[in-house]
């Protein structure tokens, strides 16, 4: 089990602050900034009804956003600010400004639909209100180590909140997970985060090298060598990032009724879902720990991502199928090549409700309010996620599976199937329906602080 200290002290005991390059001190924190192991948290979602009020409350929030200049250090709590597009339309940004966005994040999540896959049950018709086309404008998420710190942190925004106009208050949905860090499955979560050259951190076991800054920093140079296109004047981008947001309503109880429905015993139970998910319970990846889970592997920060699959080439330690696999096939064969290290994303997924039981039932889906909101940063965020939805979550060409989807996150309009391959014959389970209901999500944009303070001032003008 890894606790707050432990993740702190993993980072800090790679923190090579010579080896700073980057704009720490004007980068917000929540972008390379781990969550604490237990968490808690909230994510607010407000609506700018006039431009000045909400310049003057991003003006009041920013002073409590902490920069990425100390992040490899001890805080009880964070926030984090990210803005629409329509929200900085709102906010009276000049037109010029807003045309230098990417279309994607321009039109908004609803509008790219067809990109996204987001058909029939998970349709923007059926979203929550909060996530409706033009309602959401400015997101602030807050994690903290306990729910006192939490509570602290939400008195100091409502009381900017308070003290601003022309704001409405949405929503707002508190979220948390104890030391074991797991998703409503039960199985632990966002393990596998990318090393961002020049944050001053060296690669953990099992990467290769850092991933060039610019992939998840506007102004850094890419994969590829240049920056990515940023949005214009260079101060509202640089050091800023973009954030996919999207909420699920998990359908626990349905996942467990597929596993005990293919599985007799209780291990054999297990393994199928770690055969889904890619790694047991506790995080331990199944390509090395092939027959049982191995908590104390599952927790150690410098063993449990070290591994790829290239001495699996056929899929029968780990299905080429599994989730973690589809999103990190590191060192698989893949039939429609691809750059891995260009579709690599900083994880900050958040868990909501009851812990999962294996006594939960698909009748009780809807009565509990339990889910994920799956939450990533990346300076090409848009055409990763829209790439992801399109090939790796719901299709399986590439991994010459035709059209098998994601058996954890993919939209099964028409109950599925899921393959283990085996010797003789592979092993086909019909019946995987949609474990993930989307209930909603926005492209946001998560500005430097220099560039909140533009936009509270109305740099502009």
């Amino acid at each position: 089990m890894i606790t707050e200290m432990g993740i702190l002290g993993n980072l800090a005991a790679r923190f090579r602050r010579e080896s700073v390059t980057l704009e720490l001190d004007d980068i917000q924190a929540l972008i390379l900034r781990s969550r604490p192991e237990p968490y808690v948290g909230i994510h607010a979602m407000l609506h700018v009804d006039e431009a000045e009020g909400g310049r003057d409350l991003v003006r009041r929030l920013a002073r409590h956003v902490p920069a990425a200049s100390d992040w490899t250090e001890e805080r009880d709590a964070w926030m984090g600010v990210a803005l629409s597009h329509a929200g900085l339309r709102a906010l009276g940004l000049p037109e010029t400004a807003l045309k230098s966005f990417p279309l994607a994040f321009r039109q908004g999540m609803a509008e790219r639909a067809e990109q996204l896959r987001d058909f029939g049950e998970n349709a923007p018709e059926t979203w929550e209100e909060a996530f409706k086309p033009g309602n959401c404008h400015i997101a602030l998420t807050i994690y903290a180590r306990d729910d006192e710190a939490l509570d602290r942190t939400i008195e100091r925004a409502m009381e900017e909140y308070d003290r601003s106009h022309g704001v409405t208050l949405l929503g707002t949905h508190r979220f948390g997970a104890d030391a074991d860090a797991k998703n409503p499955f039960g199985f632990r979560d966002s393990i596998s985060q990318p090393t961002v050259a020049g944050s001053g951190v060296e690669p953990q076991p099992g990467q290769e090298r850092a991933i060039a800054a610019g992939e998840f920093i506007l102004g850094e140079n890419s994969e590829a060598g240049a920056p990515v296109a940023m949005p214009e004047p260079s101060i509202l981008g640089r050091n800023g990032s973009f954030v996919v947001l999207r909420k699920y309503q998990s359908r626990v109880g349905a996942f467990n009724d597929f596993v005990r429905r293919h599985a007799e015993s209780e291990h054999e139970q297990e393994k199928l879902g770690a055969k889904m998910f890619g790694r047991w319970r506790s995080g331990a990846p199944l390509v090395l720990s092939p027959d049982r889970d191995d908590p104390e592997l599952g927790g150690d920060p410098s063993r449990n991502n070290d591994f790829d699959f290239s001495k699996d080439p056929r899929g029968l330690v780990c299905p080429h199928s599994a989730h973690m696999r589809r999103l990190n096939p590191r060192g698989s064969e893949l039939t429609i090549l691809t750059d891995e290290n260009i579709h690599r994303i900083i994880r900050r997924s958040s868990t909501f409700g009851p812990k999962w039981s294996a006594d939960v039932s698909a009748a009780d889906d809807a009565r509990e309010d339990r889910g994920i909101f799956f939450i990533f940063i990346s300076a090409r965020a848009y055409d990763t996620i829209e790439f992801l939805q399109q090939e790796w979550i719901n299709r399986g060409n590439f991994i010459d599976l035709g059209e098998e989807r994601d058996p954890v996150v993919g939209l099964h309009e028409e109950p599925g199937h899921f393959t283990i391959p085996a010797d003789p014959v592979r092993r086909r389970l019909d019946g995987v329906t949609t474990f993930n209901r989307l209930r909603g999500g926005e492209y946001m944009f998560m500005p430097s602080l220099s560039a909140l303070d533009w936009i509270g001032n109305a740099g502009w003008r």
